[in-house]
């Protein structure tokens, strides 16, 4: 796909993502308890906000949320009557989305999630309307090539939104930082441990979402828009959700 595709993603260490799913493994736990409250907060009103903006709630619509993390998009989509797939590369984190959805009291065989690595969904193509995911592509070692996954598996007319930061930019600065009030209760040896991770991640380097839009772009994807402000808006309050790093939304349709 040319030089935004190849930009030294090739040249990743091996266990990189061995590394991911071993830093998540051990977040799991307390990432649940973060992403109940969350669900629970006013945050979730603004998140169903911003993305009804962007979705044709006059139907059900077959979602599936890609680093599906502890179930936030399976309850909040859920509960809107839409049937949606989480996957993620953590089996501990499968199983808290599992269990995300049973405290909600939601239909097992609409809404579930499934392990498997966000690089390489095993679904035929044309599966979906909607691919969602958060907090998830700066983890990726080939993120180029889950892109192209991504517009495999979306129907024609199908939507992604993709919801990310430039968490490595600043991680000297913020990681440790009372400002970092999402990560204030991990312990530093998991913070050095994730600082580690991001110098092993070759999209840490990079200008985004500028480098998303191009690689979307060369891909197929139209009608590609940013928004550089949807963090603010979500998170206005320094909270125990609160992170520094400004979360931006990418919303890309294939035609």
């Amino acid at each position: 796909m040319g030089e935004l595709r190849n930009i030294s993603f090739e040249e990743e260490p091996a266990d990189v993502k061995d590394r991911v799913a071993g830093y998540w493994t051990k977040r799991a736990d307390s990432f649940f308890d973060l992403r109940y409250r969350e669900l629970k907060s006013d945050k979730a009103g603004r998140w169903l906000d911003e993305i009804s903006a962007l979705l044709p709630w006059d139907k059900s619509l077959n979602i599936l949320d890609i680093g599906c993390g502890a179930g936030f998009f399976e309850v909040l989509l859920g509960k809107q009557g839409h049937s949606v797939t989480g996957i993620d590369l953590t089996e501990d984190m499968v199983g808290h989305t599992r269990r995300m959805i049973r405290v909600f009291g939601l239909d097992e065989n609409r809404v579930k999630a499934v392990p498997m690595d966000a690089e390489k969904p095993d679904f035929p193509d044309g599966t979906f309307d909607v691919v969602i995911t958060r907090n998830l592509t700066w983890t990726l070692p080939h993120p180029a090539d889950a892109y192209q996954e991504w517009f495999r598996v979306l129907k024609t007319g199908g939507l992604l939104l993709n919801f990310d930061a430039e968490y490595a930019k600043n991680a000297h600065r913020w990681l440790k930082s009372p400002e970092n009030s999402a990560h204030k209760d991990i312990s530093d040896e998991l913070k050095d441990e994730c600082h580690e991770i991001y110098h092993m991640l070759a999209i840490s380097s990079l200008a985004r979402p500028v480098w998303d839009t191009a690689v979307l772009a060369q891909i197929g994807f139209s009608h590609i828009e940013t928004d550089a402000e949807f963090g603010d808006r979500v998170y206005k309050e320094q909270d125990e959700f609160y992170m520094p790093d400004r979360m931006f939304r990418i919303a890309a349709f294939k035609e």
